[in-house]
């Protein structure tokens, strides 16, 4: 992993924070998520007469995707509904990353040297620490952990998914236009089936920063794609979950939530393991 693409998938790790802290913040989960994934098909479909069309052998993981990231969403939203910003996004990004060296392993055959798994192994430990952290003086919310530890199944499988896509597709940009455009209608179609003369009313408040989030969801996602066509999955993956700690910030932030010395501490240990995985190989 080349520095460039290392401060891309950071870059993209505090965007990714960013556009999940706005779908918190919006109150109507259903209004918040409607509002950035339809505005992740407008985007991708504004954006696809600009950027090749994938190749032939790209659709079918592209297909697969798609439906994954939609049950994502419908986790993602369930796991902030029914629990605190900082307690359910730590934990479902910080279950992705080892399960996405498991799976990058078997299907994409990138088995991680002696130092790649001691920083994958560092960084997981890292995002642990932030994630049981949040967890601290309360006590368990079973069904949001249950949720969010879903969310983190599906984000291993889209990006396995999505970093075999976008290798076969031929245009990173491409890939993540058409992503964006097949699966970003699903969730507004079901809102308008479920709120109908309600829709309009409930979404035109958030509009603005519901597309804000949008915007930032596509950065950062295009970018991750762009870093797996350059460097192995696992790293990435690794990498990528250090928006657990931009999360944390937000939280402490926006939410008032507390950051704390076990965070710093475990920032420490993500850090420690960034740089192993650069070194690595």
């Amino acid at each position: 992993m080349t520095p460039l693409v290392a401060a891309a998938v950071l870059f993209a790790a505090v965007t990714h924070a960013s556009w999940n802290a706005i779908a918190h913040k919006i109150t109507d989960k259903l209004v918040g998520f409607t509002l950035i994934a339809g505005g992740g098909m407008l985007i991708g479909l504004a954006m696809t007469p600009f950027a090749a069309v994938p190749a032939a052998g790209a659709w079918p993981y592209l297909a697969v995707s798609a439906v994954i990231h939609v049950a994502y969403y419908a986790l993602l939203m369930k796991s902030f509904r029914l629990g605190d910003f900082g307690q359910a996004y730590p934990i479902a990004r910080g279950t992705a990353p080892l399960v996405v060296t498991v799976l990058a392993a078997v299907f994409a055959h990138e088995v991680p040297d002696g130092r790649a798994a001691a920083g994958i192994a560092l960084s997981c430990a890292g995002l642990t620490g932030v994630a049981l952290w949040g967890l601290r003086g309360h006590r368990p919310n079973w069904p949001a952990i249950g949720a969010a530890l879903a969310t983190g199944l599906t984000i291993a499988a889209y990006t396995v998914v999505d970093g075999l896509g976008v290798r076969a597709s031929g245009s990173s940009l491409g890939y993540i236009a058409w992503l964006m455009a097949v699966q970003g209608g699903v969730i507004p179609a079901y809102a308008l089936h479920r709120r109908r003369g309600r829709f309009t009313t409930g979404v035109r408040p958030f509009a603005a920063l519901g597309l804000l989030g949008a915007a930032l969801s596509f950065a950062a996602y295009g970018l991750v794609l762009w870093a797996q066509t350059r460097a192995e999955l696992a790293p990435i993956a690794a990498l990528r979950e250090s928006s657990i700690i931009a999360g944390a910030a937000i939280g402490a932030v926006f939410f008032k939530e507390r950051f704390g010395v076990p965070r710093i501490m475990a920032a420490g240990l993500l850090v420690a393991g960034i740089g192993l995985m650069l070194h690595a190989g």
